[in-house]
């Protein structure tokens, strides 16, 4: 019997509906952008693993780096105790964030630490004896799978099933080219009611929405308004975070900085799962207390695990040397190459580049849904010509590991090329 067949057998695997999906390719290795099955086919990792190996599979740097960690100390709690390594990283993460970011609150991933914030918020102005208790974010975001996560995502048939159960979410236009006002104006009149304790946005770029993009200045002028009326913002940078639109942050394209950010995914170069929420002084300041009862009373067994934070602390040395800036611009540029080439092919709707974030819409005579037929059929051929790209409905996106070399990026977009040609 096979991997893939044993693994058919056993495991449940997350956005699948087996009775209709077929045996999934069994992984037995990667290195740099490449994996391959356990038939010795080779795949081109033209999405980073969902968007947490920039620095390429079994890389060396951070597999030392963890290795020296587990035989040093591999986990203690954190609750009560602290340790070497997450000191090292928060200090170290402090000279990256925006400086009004002060306090560092480790978990387990993306959705995690957007829980961390929402519950942040709402619990600042509970201890305060302020009522607000609503949020705000986009149509179409998505912010994770755990019950506040969902809550703030609006792809709604992740979350229809849980309606009567989510925290109150009421959700605005993104700000995409010609509809800057109408969101603006909808994120102030909800902000007037003194209802909202936060508003949570993906900064300038949509990830599972299908790369939809925005600009700095209009959410600098969201954020702003936000500030005005005492409203928090959260910037989820799961997936934006650690040089994937050519900044180190989607937040440093901002004169107005966020009060809360999330980060995961590339924290530790997609080893070892792990997540930060980061706050500002005002907003720890508002947990800290002769009263026990206003500590924020949220933790995971694996908080601050030292082995992640040895992975994460490798994995932003490597985003900040030089090798790796030049990697990021280099794909970039390329990204604008094949952009200007695919744009006016007939069969193209839109197309759009921010860092290494590459993203175009196939033409249809109807709406696609998010795990069509065409969908489908895009993966399919993706995967049988051994790239691992995942479209969402009608548009397909690269987001590529920062190693990965000319030759496999040119292959990728010949595939994608190929794929347009099909459909």
């Amino acid at each position: 019997m096979t991997l893939s067949e044993k693994d058919q057998l056993y495991n449940w695997h997350p956005y699948t509906q087996h009775k209709t999906t077929g045996l999934l390719p069994a992984i037995v290795k990667g290195e740099g952008a490449l994996l391959w099955d356990e038939n010795g086919k080779e795949y081109i990792d033209a999405i980073a693993s969902w968007w947490v190996n920039p620095f390429g599979h079994s890389n060396k740097v951070i597999a030392d780096a963890i290795y020296k960690q587990l035989t040093t100390l591999e986990h203690v709690l954190f609750g009560g105790f602290t340790h070497n390594k997450a000191v090292e990283l928060s200090e170290k993460l402090l000279t990256l964030l925006p400086s009004n970011q002060k306090k560092i609150f480790f978990s387990d991933n993306g959705s995690t630490a957007v829980e961390v914030a929402l519950k942040t918020a709402l619990q600042f102005n509970y201890n305060k004896g302020i009522k607000k208790t609503k949020i705000i974010a986009f149509e179409d975001a998505f912010h994770g799978d755990t019950f506040g996560a969902m809550a703030a995502s609006g792809i709604t048939f992740f979350t229809e099933a849980f309606k009567g159960s989510l925290l109150e979410v009421v959700r605005i236009p993104v700000p995409t080219d010609g509809n800057e006002i109408n969101s603006l104006n909808s994120l102030k009149t909800l902000i007037e009611t003194d209802e909202f304790a936060a508003f949570i946005f993906e900064p300038l770029c949509q990830g599972a929405a299908g790369m939809v993009m925005y600009s700095p200045e209009i959410l600098d002028k969201m954020i702003a308004l936000c500030k005005r009326r005492r409203v928090f913002t959260i910037a989820d940078e799961v997936m934006t975070g650690f040089g994937k639109t050519g900044k180190t942050f989607a937040s440093d394209y901002l004169v107005n900085k966020p009060d809360m950010m999330c980060l995961s995914k590339a924290l530790t170069g997609g080893t070892i799962p792990m997540a930060i929420t980061t706050f500002t002084q005002e907003i720890f300041d508002g947990f800290y207390n002769d009263d026990v009862n206003k500590a924020l009373f949220h933790g995971h067994t694996f908080t601050a695990n030292p082995t992640g934070c040895a992975a994460a602390l490798a994995s932003i040395a490597l985003m900040e040397s030089q090798e790796m800036q030049d990697n990021i611009r280099k794909i970039h540029l390329k990204h604008l190459a094949f952009e200007t080439e695919i744009k006016e092919h007939p069969k193209v709707k839109t197309t759009r580049v921010l860092g290494v974030i590459f993203a175009l819409e196939i033409k249809t005579e109807t709406q696609e849904s998010y795990y069509g037929t065409m969908r489908n059929k895009l993966y399919n051929f993706f995967i049988e010509n051994g790239v691992i790209l995942r479209p969402v409905g009608n548009i397909v996106y690269i987001l590529p590991p920062y190693i990965i070399t000319d030759e496999q990026l040119e292959k990728v977009y010949g595939i994608v090329e190929q794929a347009i040609e099909i459909i």
